[in-house]
This record gives structure tokens, C-alpha cells and sequence, in this order.
């Protein structure tokens, strides 16, 4: 299985190449265009549990995490099977290497990853989930071994921690981070951030990588929203 990203560019497409038998999983709706030579099957988002206790985890991983309630597999049917797909937000794709690294994945951060990838819903502390911005209540969290496929909205940075210092970022602009790094809620500055207009941060410490997003889906949303709500029907 090999990926190939189009550009750099904010709007990327990625082409999976799949052998016969090979299969990723992609995040619903994802999918831009394939040779004929892949299947398509739609599953509960439910990471191997079946049954009523599979529904449950897959209704659970889109209330909490931001997941679809299904997820795609793809699976190659002859040697030369090539698929695309580009994520529903405007902004870069990232690789991330599992197996010798746990990755932490923000909510809707996640794109396709290999088949020998897992991801589990992680619980965080009621202080990280209300006021973090970090996944809610759950985050995602890899096990296995493969690549990982995360996008951001606008474009990704990585900074990395040797654990001399730490690092405050704005909770809105966090995509994923590696799991030997904590991180704690604090105010931006005075009464919950408000003199600033910052709120509430996420501070990493630590050894490890991060990956922030340089556009706030929240403030873009926002800045749409006085445009949008005059041409709405009345009432």
C-alpha cells in the first residue's frame, strides 16, 4: 500500500495505491474517485465490535469524538487498484508512523489509516473534556502498527518538545499529539482568558511531538455566520 499526496496546496487529494486483497479504511464521504478496481463497503465505526455492543461503540465514537457513525473500507481487487480521497475540511493531510508511537487525535482530525491500525476511545478528566478542546470526553488513540492519515483546517505545523519547556496552544488549533506528552487546562490570561479574547489553552509538556492547525474552524464559522444569517428565510 503506498500513498501519494497531489501538492501541498490547501485543498490536497490523496491516491492510495492497493494490491489485490489490500484494504485502508477512510472516513465517510471521503472518497473522490477510484480506478474500478476497488470495493467499497460501509461498516459501523465500531473498530472490530460487532453486534449490538458494535452499535453502541460506533454511536458512541460519533457522539463523543466526532467520527462518523460508519466508516469506509476500501479494498483493492487486482494489483493496480488506485484510489482518492480528500477530507471534507480545507487544509493539509499528514502521515503519521504508528507502532513505536502512540498518536492522540483531536475530533475530526482523523482521515484513513491502514488496516493493521486500531484506534481506541480514550476517556479524558471532566475538567479536559468541558473545557479542553482536546476530543471531549474521548479522545482517539492508535495502537497496531502503519500510517495514519490526519488533516487540518488551513495548514499543519509540528513542533516538538524535548521537555525543557512547555507549550501553550490555543484549544481550537490542536490536531494530535504523541501520547508521552501531558498537557493541562489553563486561562489564557486573566478571569478564564476573557481581557485577551484567548478563553481557555491547552499547556503540553514533555517529550514529543504536536501538531496545531493554523486556522480556527470555530472563528471561521463565526465570521460566516453575520454573512449568512441575513439571506436565511424569515419567518
Amino acid at each position: 500500500m503506498q500513498y501519494e499526496f497531489s501538492d501541498e496546496s490547501s485543498s490536497p487529494l490523496v491516491m492510495i495505491s492497493l494490491a489485490a486483497g489490500e484494504e485502508v479504511r477512510i472516513e465517510s464521504g471521503s472518497m473522490v474517485f477510484h480506478n474500478g478496481k476497488v470495493v467499497l463497503e460501509g461498516r459501523m465505526n465500531s473498530n472490530g465490535s460487532g453486534g449490538i455492543g458494535g452499535i453502541f461503540r460506533a454511536a458512541a465514537r460519533s457522539l463523543v469524538s466526532g467520527e462518523g457513525f460508519f466508516i469506509t473500507t476500501a479494498r483493492g481487487t487486482a494489483q493496480d487498484a488506485l484510489l482518492g480521497i480528500s477530507p471534507g475540511a480545507v487544509g493539509q493531510i499528514r502521515a503519521l508512523d504508528t507502532g513505536k508511537m502512540t498518536w492522540c487525535i483531536n475530533d475530526g482530525a482523523f482521515l484513513a489509516c491502514d488496516s493493521t491500525v486500531n484506534y481506541n476511545m480514550k476517556r479524558q478528566s471532566i475538567g479536559s473534556a468541558l473545557f479542553g478542546g482536546t476530543g471531549g470526553l474521548f479522545i482517539m488513540e492508535t495502537s497496531g502498527t502503519g500510517t495514519v492519515l490526519v488533516n487540518g483546517f488551513g495548514s499543519i505545523v509540528e513542533l516538538e518538545l524535548d521537555g525543557s519547556d512547555s507549550l501553550v496552544v490555543d484549544n481550537h488549533h490542536v490536531v494530535a499529539w504523541q501520547s508521552t506528552l501531558n498537557y493541562s487546562i489553563k486561562a489564557a490570561s486573566g478571569l478564564f482568558g476573557f481581557t485577551t479574547g484567548e478563553g481557555l489553552v491547552n499547556e503540553f509538556s514533555g517529550c514529543g511531538r504536536l501538531l496545531i492547525q493554523t486556522k480556527n474552524p470555530s472563528e471561521f464559522v463565526g465570521g460566516l455566520m453575520p454573512h449568512i444569517i441575513p439571506l436565511l428565510p424569515k419567518r
